[in-house]
């Protein structure tokens, strides 16, 4: 098989392109880097089954030879990321997905869009069901990522009913691991960081908004599953186990042995009250559920930055 997927060098595209490779795949990876690493990719250079194309995929995509998938996840994808670059956030959700999708249907490819939680917006369904429509500020600061991920889903459905493609949309809820980046800008890597450096933990609001955090081998083989599976309609892969933020600050805290203070911060504009997934849907098609615990994910996350914290010493 012959797997493209776009935003490979990401956090998520990135482990992807590691899952492909061990399946037997070639892999096309493209990226611009405006927010992926060479890093999280550079152990697969020189791979005689691993390509890296540096590509806006919101400019035209162009590829030679048979493609069997096309994955999409190129995307600025935290909140850091996409209130710094608004304009591309909303480029990528509407003319990448366009280009990703032509190429799917050029190639007569499956073709995956990696959606998000975030459709949901500030949930008024609690927990977060694919039959929910959501609840989003499209004016607001976050509406360039949510309405760029609702316009992706709507444009690949249309595809899918109009032009009669295989296509599959995976809504991720918030996952961790190792290859996320030291300045992403979400509560599990700054909270991590901030506690090996000693500094002050920052959360946000009073520490009661909740998330449900999943391991990023978990999300990955849910994302495989999909691909495969004969589900044209969105799919929630998530771990459904709650927790709130300041419940997590205490648990990296206790974690690192660190003497950082928890410090309260004014809570940004439309952000998220509660966040769980509904996976029934996923255990039911997919036969999938997150198997990676907490403890475990943590540890391994923990090693991973404290790693990459001494290199960069």
């Amino acid at each position: 098989m012959r797997t493209l997927i776009t935003g490979g060098a990401g956090f998520i595209g990135s482990h992807l392109c590691d899952y492909f490779i061990e399946k037997g795949h070639e892999v096309l990876c493209i990226d611009n880097l405006l927010t992926g690493s060479p890093d999280n990719i550079s152990h697969l250079i020189g791979n005689n089954r691993f390509r890296f194309i540096k590509h806006n995929v919101s400019d035209y995509i162009y590829v030679d030879g048979r493609i069997d998938n096309v994955l999409h996840f190129a995307s600025p994808a935290s909140p850091f990321d996409y209130l710094n670059y608004p304009i591309q956030t909303l480029k990528v959700g509407s003319l990448g997905t366009l280009n990703s999708l032509g190429l799917a249907k050029a190639k007569g490819a499956r073709f995956l869009l990696a959606s998000t939680s975030e459709t949901y917006g500030d949930p008024q369904v609690h927990p977060q069901r694919e039959d929910y429509w959501g609840h989003v500020n499209p004016v607001g600061p976050r509406g360039v990522y949510d309405e760029a991920k609702r316009f992706a889903e709507a444009m690949t459905m249309a595809y899918h009913r109009y032009h009669n493609m295989d296509t599959k949309i995976v809504r991720i809820f918030n996952t961790y691991g190792p290859k996320m980046r030291i300045k992403d800008g979400r509560a599990l890597p700054n909270f991590m960081c901030q506690a090996i450096r000693g500094e002050d933990i920052t959360v946000y609001g009073n520490g009661s908004q909740t998330r449900s955090f999943c391991f990023i081998s978990d999300l990955v083989e849910g994302i495989y599953r999909l691909l495969i599976s004969g589900e044209n309609n969105p799919v929630n892969i998530g771990n459904p186990e709650e927790i709130t933020i300041l419940q997590l600050a205490e648990m990296i805290l206790s974690l690192t042995n660190s003497k950082s203070k928890i410090v309260f911060k004014e809570l940004p504009v439309d952000d998220p009250k509660v966040r769980q997934p509904d996976i029934s849907k996923a255990m039911s098609l997919l036969h999938w559920e997150p198997r990676v615990s907490r403890d475990i994910g943590l540890q391994k996350t923990l090693k991973y930055f404290q790693d990459t914290l001494n290199k960069n010493k």
